[in-house]
């Protein structure tokens, strides 16, 4: 499926990118092609049921009890050709704070460059400067407070434009310098070069 000017990626195919970059690769170029695993299944039920608890918490952060909190916003940036929705925004004192829920024990690199994505979105769409994000770990029931620094931002839209060369050129990327992301990658068949 060849890439299209104007396509947005999502905020999931970044995610995915800095997991693994093939995974981008079979979504944007073989679309047709999409295993899925128990793993996933799971994931995305316990995510359904996560507005209803986060209504409880607080975020474990003073001063967060009085803010306004909104679920599931649906963001979109032209400017870096994006789209995604994000789990909750927290709008507290003049600031904006996305918060992305993760069924995991704790962050990872391509965690905390989906929720730096989420800050751009959401600058862009309510023209406010985003300076942090947390992630929520549903396994460790424990907040992660990220700074929404100039490298992550960097990181976002440096992949941006390799991802946009990955679905233009539609090459399959080199598989990743460990094998531990294949270990429970629904694609992981596909890649005959991973041992």
């Amino acid at each position: 499926m060849a890439w299209r000017e104007g396509e947005l990626f999502t905020v999931t195919d970044l995610k995915q990118y800095y997991y693994c970059q093939r995974i981008l690769y079979y979504h944007r170029c073989l679309p047709d092609v999409r295993p899925t695993t128990v793993k996933m299944g799971v994931a995305i039920r316990r995510h359904e049921d996560e507005p209803k608890r986060a209504m409880r918490r607080t975020m474990h952060l003073e001063g967060l009890e009085q803010a306004d909190r909104y679920f599931d916003v649906s963001l979109v940036s032209h400017a870096l050709g994006l789209s995604g929705q994000v789990d909750e925004l927290i709008v507290h004192e003049g600031q904006l704070i996305p918060v992305d829920y993760k069924l995991a024990r704790r962050e990872g690199t391509h965690f905390r460059v989906q929720l730096v994505a989420y800050a751009l979105m959401a600058e862009e769409q309510y023209q406010m400067t985003v300076q942090k994000g947390l992630i929520y770990l549903i396994q460790a029931r424990k907040t992660v407070e990220i700074r929404i620094t100039s490298q992550l931002r960097k990181k976002v839209t440096d992949a941006l434009v390799e991802m946009r060369r990955i679905a233009e050129t539609e090459r399959m990327p080199t598989p990743p310098e460990s094998v531990k992301p294949c270990l429970e990658c629904e694609f992981r068949r596909f890649c005959n070069d991973v041992v």
